[in-house]
């Protein structure tokens, strides 16, 4: 004979949550692992004549780092501009030199500006985004002798224009970092 299940009170779908702590591991390792996944993305089988795609690793790392000040540390720019450079085609040393640069701006961002809202953030994310694919075409132009700064405009303005959205993906993985798992003190 089966029992009847009734509704839930709402008391008791926050009692489960009460005394809970998140994972560790999952509270340190989503940043890292996710920005480090969207790295590989650029190393897919997707070919395009020009470039299209926004740089997305790049993208979350920004939004990470306004969405969770203290999350990643000013010298995270060095190894997961390196891990980057692995995958981008860049040369080697860009990604460090420019994530780094970016982690130090947004250092920089954090101390002038206590209060920000979001269309500041949107407006220094653009920035940064700008900066970046800006000089990175410079790099890899004086590497290969064609720079063309001018052919990355259509990546800057879909960086501008997704980064609500790269907001959003992180505001969802926030979530998913802080999932409570275990009870504290059992």
């Amino acid at each position: 004979m089966s029992r009847l299940r009734l509704p839930a009170r709402a008391e008791d779908r926050f009692r489960s949550r009460i005394n809970r702590a998140p994972s560790p591991v999952l509270a340190v390792a989503v940043p890292w692992a996710s920005i480090m996944l969207l790295s590989m993305i650029s190393f897919s089988p997707i070919v395009a004549s020009a470039p299209v795609l926004p740089p997305l690793a790049f993208m979350l790392l920004i939004a990470w780092r306004m969405l969770r000040p203290g999350l990643l540390p000013v010298w995270a720019g060095l190894p997961l501009g390196a891990f980057d450079d692995l995958y981008s085609g860049q040369p080697f040393g860009s990604g460090i030199v420019l994530w780094s640069l970016a982690m130090l701006a947004m250092d920089v961002i954090d101390v002038r500006f206590l209060w920000r809202g979001f269309l500041q953030d949107w407006l220094a994310a653009a920035a940064l985004f700008a900066g970046y694919l800006l000089l990175g075409a410079l790099i890899a132009g004086m590497a290969t002798g064609h720079p063309d700064p001018i052919g990355t405009l259509p990546q800057v303005a879909l960086s501008i224009v997704l980064f609500p959205a790269i907001n959003a993906l992180v505001a969802l993985l926030d979530r998913l970092r802080l999932l409570p798992l275990k009870t504290v003190g059992a």
